[in-house]
């Protein structure tokens, strides 16, 4: 993988059976959609290595995999807690008017009248819709990404969002 920013895709949760395989909790929709990226970048306690899975599926509620080299339920259970991380070139293309949470993080929030809110540092969501958690300093605000009615400009390129939000909130 190369040096260009990465998107943290999923974890292994625990172990499934006694042939190596692995569950997965998964951060994609459909969940069964991290089985489609390749390769994986495998992070675990400050080392990565880089894995192509060799076979997954969903099974009952949740998903299962097959990775390389991996071929007993003790070699599987030493993955437990290693994060899945991918590039972000390998995510589709985003439709209009709609963004990944990655290329939103960091970028710099003004309200429309031109002051500063600070830089959103992670988004959320809660249920109804995403929310922007916006950083300045110590103060924290968090802004309903609703675009039209709060969110008026997402502008990737210059980095900045514009917001319909009062300053003192």
């Amino acid at each position: 993988m190369s040096g260009e920013r990465r998107v943290l895709l999923g974890k292994i949760v625990g172990v499934f059976g006694v042939k190596g395989w692995v569950k997965l909790q998964s951060h994609t929709e459909p969940r069964e959609a991290l089985l489609a990226y390749r390769p994986w970048l495998l992070r675990q306690r400050g080392s990565e290595r880089e894995i192509k899975p060799l076979e997954g599926r969903l099974q009952g509620r949740g998903l299962v995999a097959r990775l390389p080299g991996c071929d007993s339920r003790e070699a599987a259970e030493t993955l437990i807690g290693a994060e899945i991380w991918i590039d972000r070139s390998a995510l589709p293309k985003a439709a209009p008017g709609e963004y990944y949470w990655v290329d939103l993080e960091q970028l710099a929030v003004q309200t429309v009248d031109g002051v500063a809110l600070g830089r959103v540092s992670h988004l959320f969501s809660t249920g109804s819709n995403d929310v922007l958690a916006v950083r300045d300093g110590e103060r924290e605000r968090l802004i309903p990404f609703l675009h039209d009615d709060v969110v008026k400009q997402v502008d990737l390129e210059a980095g900045l969002i514009v917001v319909d939000w009062d300053p003192e909130f």
